[in-house]
Parts: structure tokens; C-alpha cells; sequence
């Protein structure tokens, strides 16, 4: 009888664990021989109405259009730039890639405005200011960014055109010139037939051809078995648009759009169940997001033949973690490269909640609809669309945040609770255990932060300005991806190391109606001659008190130990065993908030981060030139020790 038992738990272990990691859900459905069926041929197919149907534009919301008619305007006589190759050489010169960037990306946008506003106006008044800027772009060598070149002397900075590859920019880029060439064919063609078959030539060359046949990198795992990251999504949203939107030859627009369901179950196969995002809320924007992009394209090219997507567990989950992630109105959980406090595609995630059935999901996406701007931001245009006609639902919605409680995440290993369900009000607090191989990784094993009523008091600080320097070798020079600039220990000198090798251990987590736990063993993350045989960490949010976190520590040998603690107010000792941080944000009353600690193990000094390279000035834009670091240094180091901190409202 217990063998029957046992088998039957397996059986019911093996059952749930096939269920729960499905595999291609989307290229396991349909076989390639017929999925030309499946598809709507190019010639029938209208995604969104063609502009002479005034009917349909007239249901499209017109104050988003008046606005985007007044903007269009200011680009009718615009002077389409021509960038330069010494642009393209800062990269490589300086490490700078915002000149280059901010001149193509304002292309981009111009022409989106000015497609818009010819559509709605359908005057024929945008066209020319429209030809130059899609001329102007076909004969750009790149349409990608210099930092996504490949590193090497062949290439020094600047596009080998007899050898194309895509990056994220390249694929925007076919969306753009995909919906000019949808919406104002015919125009276009009155004026000269070049123009659309130019676009085509380009879009084929650049993207189509090598998509089919030159291996990408971003397509499925590296060779350290990383899964693909947001690159892989964001790519096959351009890359589905252009497609479905331009090529003629119904057999090659299935065979290609095949191969995009067969590249996205390649970062959706190994995503993870929970559906975290290891790269943050403000990459979910174009992770989990640009899955869901794809979705809904593919559910208008085929009748809804991917309906049934929405009814997956992971799929549902991968939606919900950007307000599981959630910290209040203006902050998010920034873990690794994450943004502090990036913005939302409101409308998007309306839809997504929608589509998943979560209306805490929809009501979060509501709550942002006065926030967000549709005519700012270059990426993602076809999310302009979607939102152009749905306002009239969207804007009855019913809004609210849903702060959740309690969020466990055992995937990522990522815990969030706070005082009380559906307000910021009070202590909020999450942690990190993961690994160090991470997609836009940081050494942060063991991290944590701590806000009190939706305001920072310990931090992560997050990324700063993206240079030559972010994705090279010489990623961990930079201060604040290293583990002495996160809440972490520096352990006999040695701080954690970069390596999927690196990671957290004995991982748990715990939450009653008093309290929440996170408890991690982080001794892995550290090289051997750290000499830790363990360091075990607990972070515990007492709710309504405090937050306490307890690492006990058993060395081979103790020389140095440091407790790093981070945060953006000016810290001081002000008796022994009580540090106060002096928190105080625009238009509030100060206050302090004190961390308590034993002045007979630990010694405490406060340091200012000096920024000042061109990396940190990202960090000046989030948080502003305040960055300080407390460190807590061991008076007497030994093998066998407790640390306890607390901390608290004054």
C-alpha cells in the first residue's frame, strides 16, 4: 500500500511538473504545414482601419489625435538629420551611445507622428515631410545603435552593410516603415511606385533575410545556458509586425511568421512558472509585455487562433508580476538593471489584464491612464494604435492599485510584503536570493530594500547611464553592480562574483498575519577564499513595528567583515548602537528612521558616493546627487558571530 502511495505522489508530481513547464505553447500548435491556413492572407488582412474609412477613424479617440495633429505640425518641415559615422565612432571613442541614439530614435518618432497624423487628418498634407523621413531612414547604414555592434576590429564602430544582423533598434525600424507603407500605399504609390518597393528592398535585406538564415544570438539560450532575455519578445514583435504588414508572398509570410512562434517559445519554454522577471518591472515593459504584443498581433492575423494562450498559468503570471512587483504609485521593485520608478504602458496593461482575465490587473492599468503619454517614447508603436481605440472603454474602467500583501515569488526567489493589503501606508520590504548569471545581473545575493509609506529608506540603487562600459568585461569596475554597493556583506575582503555558480542556497520563505520571512544562505555567492562556511540571513518584516535582519556567520577564519547598507538620505551616529537616516521628501515633514545595532560588535561610518563619471549620471537623474553608504565594520571579527539590525520609526 505505501509503494502504491509513493507512486502515486510521483505520478502526481510528474503530472503537475509536465503541466506546469508546458512546452512550445505557441509553435506546438499548429503544424507548419498548416499554418498558411490559419493565417489571414496579406491581401485580406486590415488590423486597424485603412485611413479612408472615416467611419471607423471617427470611433478612434480624437483628443489623443488632435493632440498628435498638433505635434505633427511642428515636423512638417522637418530637417530629416543625417548621422554622421563619427556618431557612430563615440561609441567606441568615449563610450558614449546617447548622441547617436537620440538623433535616430527622434527620426523614428517623428515619422510615427506624422503616419498618425496623415491618417487621421487624410489630407494628403504630411505626405511629403513623411517620404523624406522614410527615405531619409532607408539610407541610414544602420538602423540598429553603435553599442549593439559586434566588438570587434572588423567592425570598429561602424555597420558592416555587406553583413546585416538585427538588434532591437533595426526591428523597430521595419515596424515603422511596415505601417507607413499599410496605411499610405496607395498615396505613396501616386507619387512614385520606388517608395514602397524601397521600403521592401530594405525591410528584406535588413531584417527578413538574415532572420531566416543567420543565427541571432537573442533567438534562444547562450552558451552558458542563460535564457533569452526581453531582446528575444521585443525583436519578434517588430519582426511579426513587418511581416504580416509587408510581405506579399503568403507562403513566405507563413514560413517566417512560423519561425517567430518557434523563436518565442525559446524564451517562453524556460521562463520561469512564477512569472518573474529577473530583469525588473521596467524591462517587463518590453519582456513579458512584448510576449503579449505578439499575442494579440497573431490573434488578429488568425481569427483568435491564439485564444488559448491567455488560459496559461505562466502566461497569467508573467502579466501580474508588474503590480506584484509594486512597491507604490511611483516605485518599483529595482532589482539588478531595473528602474526605481519607470513608467507604464497603462493601456497595454489594461489590455493584458483584460485579455488574461485579472481585473486587478485591469484596474492597475487604469489607474495609469492620466499618466501616460502615447505620443512620447519611440518603441512599441503599434501600442499607439491599440490605444487610439480603446479609450472609450478604457476611460470608464475602474482604477485602483492592488498592493498586495504578501508576494512570493519562488522561481525568481523573490520575496515583497508589507504592512497591510492595498496601502502603501507603513513598512514595506523585499528581498533577493536568485543567482549571479542573472539577464542585466548586479552581485546581489541577499539584497534587500526598505520603504515606509511608499518612500525609499534602504535602497538598491540600480543602474546609472548605459556606456561601452555597461556590457563589456569591465561591467563590475562599475560601482553600483557590485555587491559593497547593495545591502550586502563584503566578507574578509571579498565581495560576490559574477557566475551562475553564484547564487543563494537553503532558500525560504514564510508569512503569517504578525509577520513575513525571507531566510537565505548566501555563503555560495562568495569566492572560496572569502572563507565562509555559511552566512545565514533573515530578513523579517514585523508588521506594524519594523524590519529586523539577522545574518549568522561561520567563517574558516575571520579577518574583515563589513555590513553594507545603502540609502538616498544623509545618514549619522548618533549615540552608539543607534544610526539615524534623516529621511525627508518634497512637501512632507521630516523624519528619521533608526537603525539599531550592537555598538560592541559593529562600528558604524557613513560615506557620500562621490558621481561623477558619465555611467553615474543616471544615478543623479533617479535619485538625485544624495547616494550614501553605511558601513557597519566588525570591531573584532570571529569565525562563529550573529549580526542583528533593526530598523525603525523614530
Amino acid at each position: 500500500m505505501k509503494v502504491k502511495v509513493q507512486v502515486l505522489i510521483l505520478l502526481f508530481f510528474f503530472v503537475y511538473e509536465a503541466s506546469a513547464q508546458q512546452q512550445n505553447l505557441l509553435s506546438g500548435k499548429y503544424k507548419a504545414s498548416e499554418w498558411r491556413n490559419v493565417l489571414t492572407p496579406q491581401s485580406s488582412w486590415v488590423p486597424f482601419p485603412k485611413p479612408d474609412d472615416r467611419a471607423a477613424w471617427a470611433k478612434a479617440d480624437q483628443r489623443m489625435l488632435a493632440s498628435i495633429l498638433k505635434q505633427a505640425e511642428s515636423y512638417q518641415n522637418y530637417d530629416w538629420p543625417y548621422i554622421p559615422a563619427t556618431k557612430s565612432l563615440l561609441y567606441e571613442r568615449t563610450g558614449d551611445r546617447n548622441e547617436y541614439q537620440s538623433m535616430s530614435f527622434k527620426k523614428r518618432g517623428a515619422l510615427g507622428i506624422l503616419l498618425l497624423a496623415e491618417v487621421h487628418e487624410n489630407k494628403g498634407r504630411f505626405l511629403d515631410a513623411i517620404i523624406d523621413g522614410v527615405w531619409s531612414i532607408c539610407e541610414e547604414s544602420f538602423w540598429g545603435v553603435p553599442a549593439h555592434l559586434p566588438r570587434s576590429k572588423d567592425i570598429s564602430g561602424l555597420m558592416d552593410v555587406s553583413d546585416p544582423f538585427v538588434d532591437l533598434f533595426a526591428a523597430e525600424t521595419g515596424t515603422y516603415l511596415a505601417w507607413v507603407d499599410y496605411f499610405l500605399g496607395d498615396k505613396l504609390d501616386a507619387v512614385s511606385p520606388q517608395i514602397r518597393k524601397r521600403i521592401y528592398y530594405e525591410c528584406n535585406n535588413r531584417l527578413f533575410k538574415p532572420l531566416m538564415t543567420k543565427p541571432h544570438g537573442w533567438m534562444t539560450k547562450n552558451q552558458n545556458g542563460r535564457a533569452p532575455n526581453n531582446w528575444n519578445p521585443w525583436i519578434c514583435s517588430n519582426w511579426l509586425n513587418t511581416v504580416l504588414l509587408l510581405e506579399k508572398d503568403d507562403q513566405r509570410r507563413a514560413d517566417m511568421t512560423f519561425k517567430i512562434l518557434q523563436v518565442l517559445d525559446e524564451f517562453l519554454n524556460p521562463y520561469p512558472q512564477d512569472g518573474g522577471c529577473d530583469e525588473g518591472p521596467s524591462y517587463w515593459g518590453a519582456a513579458a509585455a512584448s510576449l503579449y504584443d505578439n499575442i494579440s498581433m497573431l490573434n488578429h492575423a488568425t481569427n483568435n487562433a491564439f485564444q488559448y494562450v491567455y488560459e496559461d498559468e505562466k502566461v497569467k503570471n508573467m502579466g501580474k508580476f508588474i503590480y506584484r512587483a509594486q512597491i507604490s504609485e511611483t516605485y518599483f521593485l529595482n532589482f539588478a538593471d531595473a528602474d526605481p520608478q519607470p513608467k507604464m504602458s497603462a493601456n497595454m496593461i489594461y489590455r493584458y489584464g483584460k485579455d488574461i482575465k485579472d481585473p486587478a490587473m485591469m484596474k492597475f492599468g487604469a489607474y495609469y491612464r492620466q499618466q501616460e503619454d502615447i505620443l512620447s517614447g519611440t518603441f512599441h508603436f503599434f501600442r499607439k494604435l491599440y490605444a487610439l481605440f480603446i479609450q472609450d472603454e478604457y476611460e470608464k474602467a475602474e482604477q485602483g492599485l492592488p498592493l498586495p500583501k504578501d508576494v512570493w515569488l519562488p522561481d525568481l526567489q523573490v520575496m515583497a510584503a508589507r504592512d497591510n493589503q492595498g496601502t502603501t501606508n507603513g513598512f514595506y520590504v523585499a528581498a533577493k536570493g536568485g543567482h549571479n548569471d542573472e539577464s542585466h545581473n548586479h552581485n546581489d545575493i541577499g539584497n534587500y530594500v526598505v520603504y515606509y509609506d511608499g518612500q525609499p529608506v534602504l535602497i538598491d540603487v540600480g543602474r546609472g547611464t548605459y556606456t561601452r562600459k555597461t556590457f563589456s568585461d569591465k561591467r563590475y569596475d562599475i560601482w553600483y553592480n557590485c555587491s559593497d554597493y547593495h545591502n550586502t556583506p563584503t566578507v574578509n575582503g571579498k565581495t560576490q562574483l559574477p557566475g551562475r555558480q553564484f547564487k543563494a542556497s537553503e532558500v525560504g520563505h514564510k508569512s503569517t498575519k504578525g509577520y513575513a520571512q525571507f531566510a537565505v544562505d548566501i555563503s555560495k555567492a562568495y569566492p572560496e577564499d572569502a572563507e565562509i562556511n555559511s552566512w545565514k540571513r533573515t530578513i523579517r518584516l514585523n508588521r506594524g513595528k519594523n524590519v529586523q535582519i539577522t545574518d549568522v556567520v561561520n567563517l574558516k577564519q575571520a579577518h574583515e567583515l563589513t555590513e553594507h547598507m545603502m540609502t538616498c538620505y544623509p545618514s549619522e551616529v548618533k549615540t552608539p548602537g543607534e544610526l539615524v537616516i534623516h529621511y525627508k521628501i518634497k512637501e512632507e515633514k521630516p523624519r528619521d528612521f533608526l537603525i539599531r545595532y550592537d555598538p560592541k560588535r559593529l562600528e558604524a561610518v557613513v560615506e557620500k558616493v562621490p558621481l561623477t563619471t558619465m555611467e553615474d549620471q543616471g544615478i543623479i537623474q533617479k535619485w538625485g546627487d544624495t547616494i550614501y553608504r553605511i558601513n557597519f565594520k566588525a570591531i573584532a571579527p570571529k569565525a562563529s558571530d550573529r549580526f542583528h539590525f533593526e530598523i525603525a520609526t523614530r
